[in-house]
């Protein structure tokens, strides 16, 4: 038993090291942001999907799309518009003939869902119809066309984004397409000096040469080493306070009774647990913290406690609602 337990440690120890070397490969092309490419880090580990949320020239698809470059895996970029059909992103069937007997026949041409990693580019540009032709991929990891069902390759994620302050011409995610993302992450502006680092190393001529440094099978191990990572039945019972806390019907909390309106289910505490061992496995640690967990919540919770038009009048956000839970429940009490 012990001999596993070094095993694993050393394992370990190879894997986060190559993780190391995905994030100096990213920071090849992004300049700081190192709290979006963790959660961005964290979601792969986990298994998930992200939502990126940022005002226009953050650099999010240049991120997604290093990250992609990074890593040996099939990349495909779908630019989301108000036309998209379900189609272009699931595939369709083709009618072809067979040349040997003259027997005509539907063949399905899969279309770029059928990859590793999807950049789903503004998102919220198409409507719902086509937005929920991601749902069955997102949750079940396959695609049923025509009765038939096509498992996907994995490792397997998407990562969406959109703009927040571009509203005309576009369709806000549904509450069950947003649960369906494990992190919902905001990028903000860079600071002075890192703008004046991007300004610098983005106007001239030198390119940035990028190299694959992690296999999805790497990815794939990692993930089934996620689920391994211990945590305290404290640290679990806490985990469901917070989430229970959430939900204004149930709650005896006087601040979320104010200003939510729908609380978070079951989905989001699985969410925080993951999302929390992964951390700790990519920080190279084999037991997950309450600082993991604080650490995590935000991004999990941020659209997964919907609060009410009072508090959108007021500038009172799921944000705001989660601080102030992390503060108001200790563990073990």
């Amino acid at each position: 038993m012990d001999r596993e337990l070094v095993n694993i440690e050393e394992e370990v120890t190879i894997l986060t090291e190559k993780l190391q070397k995905l994030r100096k490969e990213i920071g090849k092309v992004i300049t700081g942001q190192e709290e979006t490419v963790e959660q961005l880090l964290i979601t792969f580990l986990a298994g998930g999907h992200a939502l990126l949320e940022g005002v226009p020239g953050l650099a999010k698809t240049l991120m997604i799309r290093t990250l992609a470059q990074a890593i040996d895996l099939k990349f495909k970029r779908i630019q989301f518009t108000p036309d998209l059909m379900p189609s272009d992103i699931i595939g369709t069937e083709i009618l072809e003939e067979d040349y040997s007997t003259g027997k005509k026949f539907f063949k399905f041409n899969k279309g770029p869902i059928f990859s590793n990693i999807i950049l789903a580019d503004e998102i919220n540009r198409t409507p719902p119809k086509t937005q929920a032709a991601l749902l069955e991929a997102m949750q079940e990891f396959e695609v049923t066309y025509s009765g038939k069902t096509y498992e996907l390759d994995r490792p397997f994620f998407i990562l969406a984004t959109q703009n927040p302050i571009e509203q005309s011409g576009t369709f806000a995610l549904p509450e069950a397409q947003q649960d369906r993302f494990l992190l919902y992450i905001k990028i903000g502006y860079p600071s002075e000096s890192e703008e004046t680092t991007i300004l610098k190393n983005t106007t001239g001529v030198k390119k940035e040469t990028l190299n694959k440094v992690i296999s999805g099978e790497d990815i794939i191990r990692l993930q089934q080493l996620v689920r391994e990572v211990p945590i305290s039945d404290d640290l679990i019972t806490y985990v469901s306070k917070v989430i229970r806390a959430t939900r204004p019907e149930s709650t005896t909390n006087p601040y979320v009774k104010e200003w939510v309106n729908w609380g978070a289910g079951p989905r989001a505490g699985q969410a925080m647990i993951l999302t929390a061992k992964a951390r700790a496995l990519a920080q190279g640690r084999l037991s997950v913290t309450l600082d993991d967990l604080h650490h995590v919540a935000i991004p999990v919770l941020r659209h997964r406690v919907i609060v009410n038009f009072r508090a959108e009048s007021e500038g009172i956000t799921s944000d705001d609602v989660t601080r102030h839970l992390l503060k108001a429940i200790e563990v073990g009490k």
